[in-house]
């Protein structure tokens, strides 16, 4: 079974990057992982609906967001690789960066096709462990806080989901299943008692959102991201996200059509509009280049999740704004490494003059902005506006007005801080060093790409897109 080889082949990778102290042998390694990232990609698109070591099943979901880890993980690996030579890492820090990435990269893609809640939750554990070793890899002070706070907070809310999916297992025996399986959810959704079922929504849904990036448990994430090198940021910001969106939804989708549904819906929402608040409040007044992506990124989720309260039109438009602003988030934090090696520094006010420094590279840089703000030709603009749309056709005008002008402040704080960073002055003499232009093209290849699915989305996407809305009511 691939599966099976899959698994075997990332134990032998992460081993053998871990122990590696030579580039050459970690290059190699890592190209063996993407061959092996490919291979369970093209064989899941290739055999959809399967299942494979009874736990794992290619469904719509999880191709979707493995097609795009996969998409992802190939400049998140180049760049790992620019981010560790300039300036040279030792090889224990590489080695254990190497290795982390890798295991991040894998437990997040069998955490999107598990088909079991306990499997769900045993991988999401490893990407906290994993994603613990990324965000310590400078060995400082800032960032062993920044670790602890976010394996302390992760705990916490990886022992919440557990027990919700307690709460889960006990209106599952009530009803006569032993099983986790999200199929023996779906098949007694109708008949599972509510008051286990609302009990264990609300701490599944309050755990993952340390991954997914919403309130109450965002926080954990925001300094992860700071404070970890640029690539592991990338993948923190977005592929990470979508776990914590998949774990979520996989539950609610079992619930969707019981009266439980309708309370579902209300705790995203007020969970979204809280997130949405806070990153504008925070966004207003950020002065450091990284948090304020960050924050970018659980405006982002916050959308996906408002979309998620709106029927199958509202899943759809969500599930594209969680597809294209994966690429995006993930180009904007891999050309924060250009900025840094200018500057030697994450403060705006501490920037400027980037249009002289690094032409192409600002160049890219404006074209993500534009991307991530949802502004036209931004392919984030047709998937915003078919939530808004959402809303309004189910007459939510008070929710429709909120979002629309909380997102009007986050444009105007990121267009302010982009616009400093790019044409204005810069506050001191920075040493001009030369970047070279190949090193933003990974970048720009994300951009277009998310602007091409805006414009022109795939029919296999959709296709997959439509059979995920089909799993609510």
């Amino acid at each position: 079974m691939i599966t099976a080889i899959y698994l075997a082949a990332i134990v032998c990778i992460v081993i053998g990057l871990a122990l590696s102290r030579s580039r050459a042998l970690s290059c190699i390694l890592s190209l063996l992982f993407l061959g092996a990232q490919v291979m369970i990609t093209v064989h899941g698109m290739m055999n959809q609906g399967i299942t494979e070591l009874g736990y794992f099943t290619y469904d719509a979901l999880g191709l979707i967001l493995t097609l795009t880890l996969s998409i992802i993980s190939i400049p998140m690996l180049i760049h790992s690789h620019i981010y560790l030579t300039k300036p040279l890492a030792t090889p224990s820090k590489a080695a254990s960066f190497n290795a982390a990435s890798v295991m991040l990269m894998a437990a997040m893609t069998m955490g999107y096709i598990a088909n079991h809640a306990a499997v769900t939750w045993i991988f999401t554990v490893i990407t906290t462990l994993s994603a613990g070793v990324l965000i310590y890899h400078h060995r400082s002070k800032l960032a062993l806080e920044a670790t602890l706070k976010y394996v302390f907070v992760c705990a916490i809310s990886i022992c919440f989901v557990f027990v919700g999916i307690l709460f889960i297992s006990f209106a599952l025996l009530h009803d006569g299943c032993s099983d986790l399986f999200y199929s023996d959810l779906m098949a007694h959704e109708a008949t599972m008692n509510s008051i286990w079922v609302k009990l264990g929504f609300l701490f599944i849904f309050a755990g993952y959102t340390a991954k997914l990036g919403l309130f109450p448990m965002f926080t954990a994430g925001v300094d992860a991201k700071d404070k970890a090198p640029a690539p592991a940021g990338a993948l923190l910001a977005s592929a990470l996200m979508n776990l914590g969106f998949c774990g979520i939804f996989r539950v609610y989708s079992a619930v969707s059509g019981t009266p439980t549904g309708d309370w579902a819906r209300t705790v995203m929402l007020v969970s979204a509009l809280l997130t949405l608040f806070i990153a504008t409040i925070y966004m207003a007044r950020i002065g450091n280049v990284k948090r304020m992506l960050a924050y970018s990124g659980i405006e982002h989720m916050s959308v996906v999740t408002l979309g998620l309260c709106f029927g199958k039109a509202g899943l759809m438009a969500a599930m594209l704004h969680m597809v294209m602003p994966t690429f995006v988030k993930s180009g904007l934090f891999i050309n924060i490494t250009q900025i840094w090696r200018l500057y030697s520094s994450k403060v705006i006010d501490d920037m400027g003059d980037y249009l002289k420094l690094n032409p192409f590279g600002a160049l890219v840089l404006v074209f993500g902005f534009i991307s991530i703000t949802a502004v036209p030709p931004s392919g984030l603009f047709f998937s915003e506006l078919l939530v808004f749309k959402a809303m309004i056709a189910q007459g939510s005008w008070v929710v429709f007005i909120l979002t629309a002008f909380m997102l009007t402040v986050l444009l105007w704080a990121f267009a302010r801080s982009m616009f400093r960073i790019i044409f204005l002055p810069a506050s001191k003499p920075v040493e001009k060093i030369r970047i070279p232009a190949w090193e933003s093209f990974t970048q720009l290849a994300l951009f277009v790409l998310a602007a091409y699915i805006g414009f022109n989305p795939p029919a296999f996407l959709l296709d997959l897109i439509g059979q995920v809305s089909a799993m609510i009511q």
